[in-house]
């Protein structure tokens, strides 16, 4: 029987998958008939390899060209390219061999691999000598290598590119990896050193981007298991699926497969619903799997932190979407461009959960072990069916005046320790008993939570004062956020960074009440 797959390249009749060349079809055929070198970048586990094996197999199939794929990860751990070179060659001739290329045992034949300079063209000329058919190589996990074996694999690519009219060579090449070719130059640009023209790749113009699953695709890959056990997913369940992983084919398959397996127990009788869903995201989150750690650890990284600081605080003019640090954060799938095309906002709304739950981890583990936090409990704040949020937000202003100063030194997001430390606070109250919903978005200058508890909605947005402007700008902001859930009652937390501001006058509770609504304004 079939399986979601969450582990590695998906394979024909053993997983559910949708044809990944598909994705970029007419694209990728116009590339290689063209005689073309390419890049294709996309995030992490979004069906690069996957792609590739298929593309390879297509291309032998047809039977005009010959094609390998190559994965060059094993030359991730040699960063010379005295060393990075051979391991690359030794790499490639053991593909041909797997996919029972014709003279794959003469790949390396009279090759002089101390001449690590020449040696990969030296091999892909030769070999190319002896072919009935022209060759098409897909490397993937080209990103992976060092600088300095990245230069010499670029230029010997080059060099046998622009002589392909003199002697054989590959007649089409693609470069497989998370990042674009402005990656590629960036890492390896050493003060005058240069891959130099980018032209012999076409990239510049041909640089491809194997897109998320769009809606019809997700359902279109469900189906796949109903036809074959008959257990339906209903429709909120693939539009709640859709909507959180915005298609990113990890999640999408990381969904359906906790709930088969880990709430259901392969029970194919009983049909999976939007709460299950619900239910199956916030298991991924809290548990954070591979693919969640392996991408959010990348938020220790300066160059992310340039991008994804500013959209937790909503400033959007921090954001150059020029630059390569943006460019660099949207490749690894962290964020993405908004329905409008302008506000950056999270990848997806469980990227943009995990981002903030990790970034405050180590701060609600500090409230968790701290005695002195236990006063701060559920009970206290639930009264009459509904939450007392004017009564929490009350104790979190005191929590905030008496430990600011330490608690906000202990993240490396120092701008937004405060938006972190709020969200802290009150994940560690609510503790399970409630959800906490967070939108963020470059341009708006403030970030939208929204307590889900009991079947209630308790919207809060956070802004920081920058005096009177700021706070008649939040409660209108505040106000359409309510219209937005339906809410009559709101509340607005705004945090004033003055350090010479007197704590008397930092902190006030301001309740406004507008055409029969109420915002509540707590200064902190």
């Amino acid at each position: 029987m079939k399986y979601f797959n969450v582990a590695g390249p998906c394979f024909e009749g053993v997983h559910y998958m949708l044809d990944a060349t598909e994705r970029l079809h007419n694209e990728l055929t116009e590339l290689i008939s063209s005689e073309q070198y390419f890049v294709i970048h996309a995030a992490r586990q979004t069906g690069k390899t996957t792609l590739l094996i298929n593309l390879a197999q297509k291309i032998n199939l047809e039977g005009k060209y010959h094609a390998v794929y190559c994965s060059l990860e094993n030359a991730y751990v040699t960063p010379q390219p005295e060393k990075g070179i051979p391991t690359i060659i030794n790499s490639l001739q053991m593909d041909l061999d797997n996919y029972n290329m014709p003279y794959a045992g003469r790949f390396k034949e009279n090759v002089d691999l101390g001449d690590y300079a020449n040696a990969l063209r030296f091999c892909l000329r030769n070999y190319c000598r002896l072919l009935d058919k022209p060759l098409v190589v897909l490397f993937d996990e080209a990103d992976c290598l060092s600088e300095s074996t990245l230069l010499s694999f670029l230029r010997q690519l080059r060099n046998g590119f622009v002589n392909r009219s003199i002697a054989p060579f590959p007649m089409s090449i693609a470069l497989v990896g998370m990042r674009d070719l402005r990656d590629y130059k960036a890492k390896i640009r050493e003060d005058s050193e240069t891959p130099g023209t980018a032209s012999p790749f076409n990239i510049i113009t041909s640089s491809l981007t194997l897109r998320n699953f769009n809606k019809d695709e997700v359902e279109m890959l469900y189906s796949q298991h109903t036809e074959e056990t008959g257990q339906i997913f209903e429709k909120d369940a693939v539009y709640l699926a859709f909507e959180q992983t915005q298609g990113q084919p990890w999640l999408v398959n990381a969904v359906a497969r906790e709930i088969i397996i880990g709430q259901l127990k392969k029970d194919f009788s009983i049909p999976i619903t939007g709460a299950m869903v619900a239910e199956a995201i916030q298991t991924i989150i809290l548990r954070r799997d591979v693919h969640i750690d392996q991408l959010l650890d990348k938020l220790k990284d300066k160059r992310v932190q340039k991008v994804i600081e500013p959209m937790m605080l909503g400033e959007g003019q921090q954001v150059d979407r020029m630059s390569d640090d943006f460019n660099y954060v949207r490749d690894l799938g962290l964020i993405r461009l908004g329905a409008d095309n302008k506000a950056v906002v999270p990848g997806n709304p469980i990227y943009g959960e995990v981002i903030i739950r990790t970034l405050n981890y180590n701060e609600q583990m500090s409230l968790q072990g701290d005695e002195r936090f236990s006063v701060y409990e559920m009970p206290r704040y639930y009264k009459n069916d509904s939450l007392d949020m004017s009564l929490m937000l009350k104790d979190f202003q005191q929590f905030w005046r008496e430990n600011f100063d330490i608690r906000q030194e202990r993240f490396q997001y120092k701008e937004a320790a405060p938006h972190l430390i709020l969200q802290a606070f009150l994940q560690r109250v609510l503790n399970g008993g409630g959800h906490v919903q967070r939108e963020m978005a470059t341009g708006t200058d403030r970030l939208d939570l929204c307590i889900s508890y009991q079947g209630k909605k308790y919207p809060i947005e956070i802004k920081i004062n920058r005096g009177k402007h700021s706070i008649v700008e939040g409660i209108g902001q505040t106000l359409r956020y309510m219209d937005t859930l339906g809410c009559t009652e709101g509340w607005l937390v705004a945090f004033d960074r003055d350090p010479s501001k007197p704590w008397d006058e930092k902190i006030f509770l301001q309740p406004e009440n507008i055409n029969g609504k109420t915002v509540n304004v707590f200064g902190c």
